[in-house]
């Protein structure tokens, strides 16, 4: 009767060579040449738009930054001054309020009016009412 040969797992001592991949070696040992020299081509290709790629998105980035400082410098100029002015004219508005003087009401009122009808194109026609104020600024009303 005939035995039938054992089969023996290879151990890992023969394809521990300087740890080289065998399933690396022989996949590049059934490549042809120009698939191989294709594919290192490729490699170096992709590698290099992405290096590429990652310096322009780091330029982009400071530009940014720096486009994003300018713009909050310039936000805070625009509201110092918004800010200045705003006090200045409510401290103007508070002195003219204190300085009441009998039959000037109604030329206070139309210094708080605009009175351009150019400025206004959008909205509603006021021209009598602007007539009616200039008027009563004119000739107040005798009580």
């Amino acid at each position: 009767v005939m035995s039938e040969p054992e089969i023996v797992a290879p151990s890992a001592e023969i394809f521990a060579d300087d740890n080289v991949n065998t399933y690396a070696a022989l996949k590049e040992a059934s490549e042809p040449e120009s698939i191989r020299v294709w594919r290192q081509e490729q490699q170096e290709q992709i590698s290099a738009r992405d290096s590429e790629a990652e310096t322009k998105r780091q330029e982009w980035k400071t530009e940014a930054a720096k486009e994003l400082a300018n713009w909050h410098s310039k936000q805070d100029e625009v509201l110092t001054k918004n800010k200045a002015a705003n006090r200045e004219a409510q401290e103007e508005f508070l002195k003219d309020n204190e300085e009441a003087k009998p039959g000037q009401q109604w030329e206070k009122i139309c210094k708080l009016c605009d009175f351009n009808p150019k400025s206004n194109r959008n909205s509603r026609d006021t021209a009598r009412m602007r007539s009616i104020l200039l008027q009563l600024k004119q000739s107040p009303l005798i009580r």
